[in-house]
């Protein structure tokens, strides 16, 4: 069909596999540090936070060191319940821009939770009850992530304790009462159930929180609490390994499509949507020679690829994880109150790091009101409300698409649409009044926060 919108997959056709990107790197990821000792960690350092299949999945060995890494039939099971997901042409929104530009975007806001992060949520839980364990600790910003591990975590009968930022708890109760239905149990962060969160409260009782501190929280409870362990929704490796079904997917339906994409945009808080979509295609850059651009959107209040410094810092602001080299802004930077509350973090995926820092993958930055007026195009034009952190890739696509038709090229423009906005409209009520404020973090800041830092050779 010439005006084909959904390409879709047999449930037959489903990849049975993720991609583990770090098998095709010419020269491994710099090791994860020990802040104590200067070393390099091992998998027992790990293993307070982590069953050991995570541990090997993250550091790439045993037998999970192979370029493809078999799902689990438990977890395919699972996946079948909304996956495949559908490809779109946007072809509504083509029409609007009147460019030439083939513009798609992949629908995760087809999970159970709305958007992508079951996709890790779910193969973490499984991990976890084949261990032993009985509960789970983790963070969560706009919400996405703790929806998703209260999710994945009534399916495999473990308990679930969801930190999550302040900012975020007051502005989306719907995802607090989400997480709530999925039998979770749901703090503001920082709160009075840590020392850590207690420290943050003392020093400013109203505290907006961010990211890195409701991450300090997951982790000290996890670590204090018998039969727990952490689970994280972005950053780490395994992660991203896991989110790899997107890609793979999106692979599969641009072939159905008989196209090829010339770029492929995803937005960037710590990685996990980015990589999801982006590694497959990086794979035929590494190995296929491809020429796809590859674009990670961050927004101008959390900067961390476009301003941040290539370096090693902590992965929480308590300062408590190991060292880990990444673009950062400082593990003490506070964000400003954006509603895009999943790209709110100081850091980035390493993954994504290596890959920036070789230029195998671009960045641009961007300010909310204009990521919430692309929102608003899209949503008009082709009927989907989305959250405002994916709303960001839209930014990006539109942008490119007029570049298009600037310079009168076809391009074929691929988005990652990683989540509804359905909880998201206290921030679509603040646009709509006029009430946003675009926050640019200055760049001279990075360097204050960052002189602190320990110094590493690795």
């Amino acid at each position: 069909m010439s005006d084909q919108v959904k390409y879709l997959l047999e449930e037959s056709e489903m990849p049975t596999a993720w991609y583990n990107v770090q098998a095709d790197f010419a020269t491994p990821l710099p090791p994860v540090i020990n802040p104590g000792t200067g070393q390099p960690i091992g998998p027992q350092d790990m293993a307070p936070l982590f069953p050991m299949d995570i541990i090997m999945q993250e550091a790439s060995v045993g037998p999970y060191a192979a370029q493809y890494i078999d799902i689990p039939e438990e977890v395919f099971e699972i996946y079948r319940l909304w996956r495949p997901t559908p490809l779109m042409r946007a072809r509504r929104l083509e029409k609007a821009l009147d460019t030439p530009a083939h513009i798609y975007y992949k629908y995760e806001g087809a999970s159970p939770v709305g958007s992508h992060k079951p996709n890790t949520a779910v193969p973490q839980a499984y991990y976890n009850k084949r261990a032993g364990t009985k509960r789970l600790a983790t963070e969560t910003g706009a919400g996405q992530w703790g929806s998703s591990v209260a999710f994945a975590a009534g399916y495999f009968g473990l308990e679930a304790k969801v930190y999550m930022v302040n900012i975020s708890y007051q502005q989306k109760p719907y995802r607090r009462m989400m997480m709530e239905a999925y039998g979770a149990t749901i703090v503001a962060s920082p709160s009075k159930d840590t020392a850590a969160g207690r420290k943050f409260l003392a020093e400013n009782p109203n505290h907006p929180g961010s990211l890195g501190i409701a991450i300090s929280e997951a982790m000290e409870d996890t670590v204090t609490t018998p039969d727990t362990k952490y689970s994280i929704g972005s950053v780490f490796n395994h992660v991203l390994l896991h989110q790899t079904i997107i890609g793979e997917e999106a692979l599969k339906q641009m072939e159905k499509a008989d196209e090829y994409p010339d770029i492929v945009i995803g937005c960037a808080g710590g990685g996990s949507n980015l990589g999801g979509i982006i590694l497959p295609f990086v794979r035929g850059k590494l190995k296929d020679g491809k020429t796809t651009r590859l674009i990670a959107v961050e927004p101008t209040a959390a900067p961390s690829l476009t301003k941040g410094v290539y370096t090693y810092d902590f992965g929480d602001t308590a300062q408590t994880t190991p060292l880990v080299k990444m673009y950062t802004l400082g593990s003490a930077f506070i964000p400003a109150p954006i509603h895009a509350g999943g790209l709110r973090y100081h850091g980035m995926s390493p993954i994504i790091c290596k890959l920036y820092d070789e230029g195998v993958v671009e960045a641009v930055a961007v300010a909310q009101n204009p990521v919430f007026a692309a929102a608003v195009q899209f949503t008009r034009t082709e009927g989907i409300i989305p959250a405002p952190e994916s709303a960001h890739a839209i930014r990006a696509a539109i942008d490119e698409a007029l570049k298009a038709k600037e310079s009168g090229e076809k391009k074929v423009i691929l988005f990652n649409l990683s989540g509804h906005g359905h909880f998201d409209m206290a921030g679509y009520r603040s646009y709509f009044a006029g009430e946003l404020e675009d926050y640019e973090y200055p760049a001279e800041e990075v360097h204050k926060a960052i002189a602190g830092l320990p110094k590493v050779n690795a």
